[in-house]
């Protein structure tokens, strides 16, 4: 069953998801955002954790990225053509620490240990 969810959702297997992967592409690169700037902290604590260990540069190019896009969408407009160019949106920088944040969890819970951060959203 997961080998064939797997083939459903892969954009190199099925063609539906290569097409619904390249306008979620096109739509990113029009506000110059990536993939991982989508995550919200709030909604939950494993996002936050790993973006709190991720360096302080990289975090601070995703708060630009998304002030960026907040402006242009207030603005009702896109970036120019030549920077939506060079737009690299699923290029990641959050999934392996998410992973990693996550296995790290599942190991806590699973040894019965308390977590490393309090699990409480505001």
């Amino acid at each position: 069953m997961a080998s064939l969810l797997q083939a459903i959702v892969d954009p190199k297997k099925n063609w539906f998801a290569a097409q619904h992967m390249k306008a979620v592409s096109k739509r990113l690169r029009k506000y110059g955002l990536r993939y991982d700037d989508l995550y919200d902290p709030y909604y939950d604590v494993d996002i936050k954790e790993a973006l709190n260990r991720l360096p302080k540069e990289v975090v601070d190019a995703r708060h630009a990225r998304l002030k960026r896009a907040i402006d242009l969408s207030m603005k009702h407009e896109y970036l120019p053509e030549n920077l939506q160019a060079m737009q690299t949106p699923f290029r990641s920088y959050l999934q392996e620490m998410l992973t990693f944040v996550k296995r790290e969890r599942t190991e806590r819970e699973s040894l019965g240990g308390l977590p490393l951060y309090q699990r409480t959203l505001p």
